[in-house]
């Protein structure tokens, strides 16, 4: 048997039981996985902006304003000069 092959081998071995590991540890990738979709986006902010402008025909001043329009949290954000602030933004 050659180097090469036990190798190989051996990173096949390595990949199957990371793959495996990340299979059955569902608890922490559904963890991770809540917790992105509960936050909400830049875009998602505005879109929030401009929904309330639709409805109120007046600019939200606070983020508080938009929970209605929101699914998720966006305590992250600010509102400054009629557009969202904040992460990725």
């Amino acid at each position: 048997m050659k180097l090469s092959e036990v190798a190989m081998t051996a990173a096949i071995t390595v990949s199957i039981a990371g793959v495996s590991y990340a299979t059955l540890n569902t608890t922490t990738a559904t963890r991770t996985a809540t917790k992105v979709a509960q936050q909400a986006s830049c875009r998602t902010v505005d879109a929030a902006i401009v929904a309330y402008q639709a409805k109120n025909q007046a600019a939200p001043t606070r983020i508080a304003q938009l929970k209605h329009f929101v699914n998720g949290d966006v305590s992250a954000y600010r509102i400054v000069k009629g557009q969202a602030a904040g992460p990725g933004c």
